[in-house]
């Protein structure tokens, strides 16, 4: 069976580098990118199951870049889940109305983000 391609847009490297390995570790197959644009092309290129995505990024933010995916009759229906150390409530319900499937506060627990992406994936029948 194939395991669920997860797409990590976040710009700082050492929370890249612990997701990739958590994702790894869970048997989730992993592609990375630094920015929101990275993001969006990463996207259009490789269609993951789920993108897990930092808001606040250089060149294009998280929002932005959930946005023009949702825009996007091909990319539209991927899940969005976002981490930000940012977690006002205005910032979490533009998140959630851009179509976020969940807006996850940093720091967080992996163990809850790994079971929030499973519920996700099961949710629209990727697990």
């Amino acid at each position: 069976m194939k395991k669920p391609l997860i797409l990590i847009v976040e710009d700082e490297p050492a929370v890249r580098e612990l997701l990739v390995n958590a994702f790894e570790f869970h048997n989730f197959d992993v592609i990375e990118a630094e920015n929101g644009a990275e993001g969006v092309e990463e996207t259009k290129k490789n269609l993951p199951d789920l993108i897990v995505m930092d808001v606040r990024m250089p060149i294009m933010t998280g929002f932005e870049a959930c946005q023009l995916l949702k825009a996007e009759e091909s990319t539209k229906n991927i899940p969005v889940i976002f981490l930000s150390a940012y977690g006002q409530d205005a910032e979490v319900n533009t998140g959630l109305d851009l179509g976020a499937e969940e807006y996850l506060i940093k720091p967080f627990e992996v163990s809850n983000l790994i079971e929030r992406i499973r519920h996700v994936l099961s949710k629209h029948d990727k697990s």
